[in-house]
């Protein structure tokens, strides 16, 4: 017999309304047997916003390691020791190399990210003269460059960055316990100065930290205030030599239904499965069953993603639309 809790799930989803906190907790907490009435309401909500197409994103690790910040699943922290490149910020050739080669994916978001807490000046003046001078007329600049400021902001939306990705990480309760460099009300402040300079907000976060459930679905609820366009999920690969290593990894079946809860939770957001969707396994597929209409393909930053040429056969075998 269909539960209380799972009717009150799908009449929010056929009237186009987010679940509320306690659903979005029963959600976490789903058996195995009431998932598949969970996906049916996510990817209800999934096609009423977007169809049956999906979004694809690359990024390009533009300046890499010796951060000052003590993020603690980082690798490019110089807190941790975990003998990663360290590397300057590029030269305007190199971005432009890279941006031209994942423009050969049928991505629509090219994201160039830099370490450390925010870009010097003299980096973003670079960021802004590489945008302004290379367009295409699929692919937009997104940029991930740390916690700026409104004016810094404006001067990229000017350029032509359409969206700026900065994520919370994780729920404000649970900050302090993943970084003590800067606060989780700074990244608040970033976005929301992305936001009035007009940009696009990317904001997200990595799952799988030490959070609680509880705090998992704080973390969902503080997205859906901002109203952020879209919501990159990240699952912890713990990498030695950081304060995380020892975690585990977080169980394919969390994995998805974290992924129903932030899509039932933001409704009109772009959910994105990022890092950590090898988690996933053969099960990889059902992200999209679980509400997800995003994915990151290509390399990723620190950590391994996934062949393209297998992503891209997993969505034709879907009959799921994308670029191209």
């Amino acid at each position: 017999m269909e539960s209380r809790q799972l009717k009150s799930i799908l009449e929010a989803a056929e009237k186009d309304q987010p679940i509320s906190p306690e659903l979005a907790l029963y959600v976490l907490k789903s058996s195995a047997a009431d998932m598949p009435r969970i996906f049916a309401a996510a990817s209800m909500v999934r096609h009423r916003r977007f169809g049956n197409s999906v979004g694809l994103c690359s990024i390009f690790n533009a300046q890499s390691g010796a951060c000052s910040e003590d993020c603690g699943f980082c690798a490019q922290a110089s807190c941790h020791d975990t003998r990663i490149e360290v590397r300057p910020l590029c030269s305007k050739e190199a971005m432009v190399e890279a941006f031209n080669e994942a423009a050969g994916l049928p991505i629509t978001h090219f994201g160039v990210v830099t370490s450390g807490c925010a870009l010097s000046t003299d980096g973003i003046e670079l960021v802004c003269r590489t945008v302004n001078e290379n367009k295409h007329p699929r692919v937009n600049w997104c940029a991930s460059l740390g916690c700026l400021d409104y004016d810094q902001l404006c001067a990229l939306k000017a350029s032509g960055l359409k969206r700026f990705h900065h994520n919370f990480e994780t729920a404000q309760s649970f900050f302090p316990q993943v970084c003590t460099t800067h606060s989780w009300e700074l990244r608040l402040e970033t976005v929301r100065n992305a936001r009035k300079a007009g940009l696009e907000v990317c904001a997200g976060g990595i799952l799988g930290l030490g959070e609680s459930l509880e705090q998992r679905v704080e973390f969902a609820l503080s997205l859906a205030r901002e109203a952020v366009d879209s919501i990159p999920l990240n699952f912890l690969v713990p990498i030695p030599g950081t304060r995380l290593e020892g975690m585990r990894t977080v169980k394919p079946l969390d994995i998805l239904r974290t992924v129903s809860m932030f899509r039932l939770t933001n409704p009109r957001a772009e959910v994105k499965v990022c890092a950590g969707r090898v988690h996933l396994g053969d099960l990889q597929s059902m992200i999209f069953h679980a509400g997800a209409n995003s994915m990151m393909i290509g390399p990723l930053l620190t950590v391994a993603g996934r062949n393209v040429e297998q992503d891209l056969r997993m969505l034709r075998d879907l009959e799921i639309e994308y670029a191209f």
